[in-house]
């Protein structure tokens, strides 16, 4: 697979295996893909396939074992600042308030709080009158949007998802994959987005690849499947929407 000047992300035979005890265990075999500026990628499978492993070596949080990893045909060996992480369970400070939370990343980097820009983040995602309220005082959905808004703040050429809406209930967490599919739409950043719901796979990944597992191998794509409307409204209610969500059930299926 020869490098594309339009690649964000190439991922080449990356593998991941650990160590337990004397026994090598492969948490993920020979992988390669790639993922282009403003594309969204939804990876998929059963647990124990390696989807989240593949986003942390694609966050620069893990090493792999073989094969390699570019970002913006630099191989990654760190965490990119261009490259945004938002965790399943949120990763917000208690004793920061929601304007304290989504600056922090800014802090950090000592980059100028500017004011506007976060208040205009925070409308946005509609959190404004949340501004000075403490994570504990949030719904699973604020805190989330919090979440969202810490990184998205930053401006990064990636944003990497793991299972970000999983513990919220069905209604939420689909105003939530609207609200990104809307804030993606904006920005056109590029995103990766693991996941154990089909749905929605389909409604945010205009590709979506299919993980299996071999346990003397280790996980790996087993299927791709173009998605070209993901992110559009009303694409939930399609009959496109709902042919892809069987398409994409029926590779797990075969994978499983």
């Amino acid at each position: 697979m020869a490098d594309s000047f339009h690649d964000l992300m190439l991922c080449r035979d990356v593998s991941k295996t650990y160590l337990s005890g004397d026994s090598p265990v492969h948490a993920l075999g020979p992988t390669t893909f790639s993922v282009e500026g403003g594309e969204t990628v939804a990876l998929v499978g059963p647990s124990g396939c390696g989807k989240t492993t593949l986003l942390l070596l694609m966050g620069g949080l893990e090493k792999p074992s073989g094969g390699s990893i570019k970002f913006r045909s630099q191989t990654l060996t760190a965490p990119h600042r261009e490259i945004g992480l938002v965790l399943q369970h949120y990763g917000l400070f208690p004793w920061k308030n929601v304007k304290e939370n989504v600056q922090l990343g800014l802090w950090i980097r000592r980059e100028s709080l500017n004011g506007n820009r976060v208040e205009a983040l925070l409308s946005e995602l509609e959190l404004s009158d949340k501004a000075a309220f403490y994570p504990q005082q949030l719904s699973g959905g604020q805190r989330q949007r919090v979440a969202l808004a810490r990184v998205l703040v930053l401006n990064p050429k990636l944003l990497l998802l793991d299972e970000p809406f999983a513990a919220l209930d069905t209604l939420t967490r689909e105003r939530l994959q609207d609200l990104l599919a809307e804030m993606w739409r904006k920005r056109q950043f590029g995103m990766v987005l693991v996941t154990h719901n089909i749905e929605e796979a389909v409604r945010l990944g205009r590709r979506i690849l299919v993980m299996g597992v071999e346990p003397a191998r280790g996980g790996s794509v087993v299927a791709s499947v173009d998605n070209p409307s993901a992110c559009e409204p009303d694409y939930r209610g399609s009959d496109e929407f709902h042919r892809k969500t069987q398409m994409v059930r029926e590779y797990l299926e075969l994978s499983a």
